[in-house]
């Protein structure tokens, strides 16, 4: 791949987009700010991690030429409303409770910004869970980590495994980095 930039930024302390970036190859460090992820509540669906990837990059400063910044975050959306990272496991039984049988979208919105430009853009990915038992939810909670994920779950964890029927879209996205349309917009930017 060849990039015009020599230093890339992963500003994210997701192992998940960490493990997505070097999987396509892109030689980056990561530097972690501490950013509150609050949002306006009028925004909706796409607007929300669109909202908060920019908001994310404008707390880094770009200083030189050849760095590059990549920021991105990712939501569950379901029933018009989002679902965050959860506070708790009772917060996350209730949420894998609500995605239990049913459509969600997952949203990324992911932010490129050089010293001279930014660019932003987003990614949609229709989940369909099955209808998951009482045991099944507290199986996840038991052995796996969902505070750390918004929707609490990982599709590439056990609950993934076992309670996605199908995706439309990106299967990457869903775990948190849309990595071809990030591939391509860094041979556009």
């Amino acid at each position: 791949m060849n990039l015009i930039y020599k230093y890339i930024i992963l500003g994210s302390q997701s192992p998940r987009r960490k493990q997505l970036l070097e999987g396509i190859g892109i030689p980056f460090t990561i530097k972690i700010l501490d950013i509150d992820e609050s949002f306006p509540h009028d925004l909706k669906a796409q607007n929300i991690p669109l909202y908060l990837c920019q908001k994310k990059a404008a707390h880094f400063n770009i200083e030189d030429d050849d760095t590059l910044l990549i920021t991105a975050d990712t939501i569950v959306w379901i029933n018009g409303h989002v679902l965050n990272k959860p506070a708790d496991l009772n917060e996350a039984k209730e949420m894998l409770k609500e995605l239990s049988g049913n459509l969600h979208q997952v949203y990324t919105g992911v932010c490129l910004k050089s010293k001279s430009k930014t660019h932003s853009f987003f990614s949609e990915t229709n989940v369909y869970f099955k209808n998951l038992t009482e045991e099944e939810i507290e199986y996840y909670l038991s052995n796996y980590k969902p505070l750390d994920k918004a929707g609490s779950y990982g599709v590439q964890e056990w609950i993934g495994y076992i309670g996605i029927e199908r995706l439309e879209g990106s299967y990457f996205n869903v775990m948190g980095l849309p990595t071809k349309e990030l591939y391509e917009a860094l041979l556009k930017f």
